[in-house]
């Protein structure tokens, strides 16, 4: 399979959320929408009974197609805004036949808050997210306070947050929130990040970044609160 193979299941002016051949669609539509999440292990995402692991920021698919390959005991999800990219991990997963990943095409934040059950999920993964560097536009980024508490919500107790970035200035302030919740502490001394983390895998913008010389940083944060319940579609 080539990434043109995938065709979106509607046109935009239809558009809906939906599953389809590992891909979970969540396109930005009303909050009306009829669309009910069957759950985890349903035959749509997931019918074998898993722990489950989340990355956002998936780009091209490497670093998570890697993992899904070498953890079949897990379940993955993909998380990416971007259909071009989307198309490329879809391309990915079927020719490797993988069974343990799921792709959602869609916002992230956005994912977790309307559709992911509480304590569902044993690990989450953001992989060099936009660090949209103008103050003008930090509203946009993924690690803030809504979202953090939205991790610790759907999050297992003892479940890991790891964060990977090359912008000094995101890794300072995504520091500052996560630990600033009653949620999280630092699973790594102050300054609470590496440079290297062994076997943890590469992906297109780590190799990327190395090769232009940035420095990479590691972040692991350990949950030790729940946030809030909520009733979720």
């Amino acid at each position: 399979m080539r990434p043109k193979h995938l065709k979106a299941p509607f046109k935009w002016q239809q558009r809906q959320v939906t599953i389809e051949d590992r891909i979970w669609y969540i396109p930005k539509c009303s909050e009306e929408d009829p669309f009910v999440f069957p759950g985890w292990t349903s035959a749509l995402t997931f019918a074998k009974t898993q722990p489950l692991q989340v990355e956002f920021c998936s780009g091209n698919g490497d670093w998570i197609i890697a993992k899904a390959l070498a953890h079949p005991e897990k379940n993955w999800v993909a998380i990416e805004k971007k259909f071009p990219r989307v198309r490329k991990i879809w391309s990915k997963l079927k020719n490797h036949g993988i069974g343990n990943l799921l792709v959602i095409c869609g916002e992230g934040h956005q994912a977790v808050k309307r559709y992911f059950l509480d304590q569902s999920i044993e690990a989450v993964y953001v992989n060099f997210p936009d660090p949209w560097p103008k103050n003008a536009h930090a509203k946009h980024r993924l690690i803030q306070p809504s979202f953090i508490a939205e991790v610790a919500r759907c999050m297992q107790l003892g479940g890991s947050l790891t964060l990977a970035t090359d912008d000094i200035c995101y890794s300072q302030k995504a520091i500052e929130e996560i630990l600033q919740s009653r949620y999280f502490t630092s699973n790594f001394p102050s300054p609470f990040y590496l440079n290297k983390m062994e076997g943890y895998g590469s992906s297109f913008f780590e190799d990327l970044w190395r090769g232009q010389g940035k420095e990479i940083r590691y972040h692991q944060f350990k949950l030790i609160a729940n946030g809030d319940n909520k009733t979720n579609g």
